[in-house]
C-alpha cells in the first residue's frame, strides 16, 4: 500500500485542464493514425503485400484495435520516457505523479495507459477521478504548484538547520 500524501490532491489539475490535455493529446493521436494510414497506403502500393491493404481497409474492429495499440503506446512512452509529461500536459504544465509524490513505476505507466483504451472510461471523470487515476494510484497534477509548496514546507522543516558550507 502506498503512502498518500495530501499534497498531490491538493494540487491535482482541474477537469478543464484534463479535457485540455485529452483534446491535444487526441489530435496528435489522430495525425498520428493519417500518417500510419497513408504510409501503409504507400507500403501497400509498392509492396502489394496484403498485411497493408487489410491494415488500412480492415473495418471498424481492426480500426478500433489499431487505434487501441497505438493509443497505449503513445501514452505509455511518452509518459515514461518525459517523467510523467504528454504533449497536452506540456502545454498546460501538468504531469502524472505517484498518491505518495514519486515518480510513478513502469507498471502504473503501463497500467495507466491499458485503462484509458476502456470503452466509455472517460466517463469516469464525473466521479472524483478517472479509472487511469484511481486504479493506478497516480494523479495529474499542476506541478509548478505542487513543486512551490513542496519547497515551501522543505524550508520551513530546515528552520535551524545549521548550513554546511
Amino acid at each position: 500500500m502506498r503512502k498518500y500524501l495530501q499534497i498531490v490532491d491538493r494540487h491535482k489539475a482541474s477537469l478543464g485542464t484534463r479535457f485540455v490535455n485529452n483534446l491535444i493529446d487526441t489530435i496528435i493521436l489522430m495525425i498520428i493514425h493519417i500518417i500510419l494510414g497513408i504510409l501503409s497506403t504507400i507500403i501497400y502500393n509498392l509492396t502489394f503485400n496484403n498485411f497493408f491493404f487489410f491494415f488500412n481497409n480492415g473495418g471498424f474492429i481492426w480500426d478500433v484495435f489499431v487505434g487501441a495499440v497505438v493509443a497505449v503506446i503513445y501514452f505509455f512512452l511518452w509518459e515514461y520516457y518525459t517523467d510523467g509529461k504528454t504533449p497536452g500536459k506540456y502545454v498546460t504544465g501538468t504531469k502524472v505523479i505517484s498518491i505518495d509524490g514519486m515518480r510513478p513505476t513502469s507498471k502504473q505507466y503501463l497500467s495507466r495507459s491499458l485503462y484509458r483504451v476502456i470503452p466509455f472510461e472517460a466517463f469516469t471523470f464525473f466521479g472524483s477521478e478517472g479509472w487511469h487515476d484511481g486504479m493506478t494510484d497516480t494523479r495529474v497534477i499542476n506541478y509548478k504548484n505542487y513543486e512551490t509548496e513542496r519547497q515551501t514546507k522543505s524550508e520551513i522543516d530546515n528552520i535551524g538547520v545549521k548550513e554546511i558550507a
